[in-house]
């Protein structure tokens, strides 16, 4: 997806990582964001490298989401393991992207990300909820990445 973002720092890293630890507390599912600082011209590839690099398509229930920002090539892509993909199907990645472009194109580009944790922590907590005594096992952080 194309959007406006020229400058990584246009997105508030402290707000994010408020909404993915709130969206933590009510899934067993994990969310990153990762905003790259190199030009990423097939954002899907790059995030699917991302999420293996870092053990995403590990967990034990396949529930991962990766928000992935490329702010120099303006692109990005969310995208979900295999068990978040069997329950959202293939019509929530496309709708989720719209929605947070809106906000990119209005040049609030914490809003869209946050929207994106919120929806995918949506989703993430209708069909796999939080365990009880779970502890999250990826770290709820925004990573800047070469």
């Amino acid at each position: 997806m194309k959007w406006l973002l020229s400058n990584p720092a246009a997105v508030d890293h402290d707000k994010v990582v408020e909404a993915i630890h709130k969206a933590s507390e009510h899934t067993s599912g994990e969310i990153r964001v990762l905003i790259a600082r190199h030009k990423a011209a097939h954002p899907i590839a790059a995030a699917h490298k991302h999420f293996v690099r870092l053990g995403m398509d590990r967990s034990t229930l396949r529930n991962s989401v990766l928000i992935f920002i490329a702010p120099r090539s303006k692109t990005f892509a969310v995208i979900g393991d295999f068990a978040v993909h069997e329950k959202c199907g293939d019509s929530f990645w496309p709708e989720l992207a719209a929605s947070m472009t809106a906000f990119f194109k209005q040049g609030d580009f914490t809003s869209g990300v946050i929207h994106g944790v919120e929806r995918a922590g949506e989703l993430l907590s209708a069909h796999f909820p939080a365990e009880k005594n779970q502890k999250n096992k990826l770290p709820d952080q925004v990573e800047d990445v070469d």
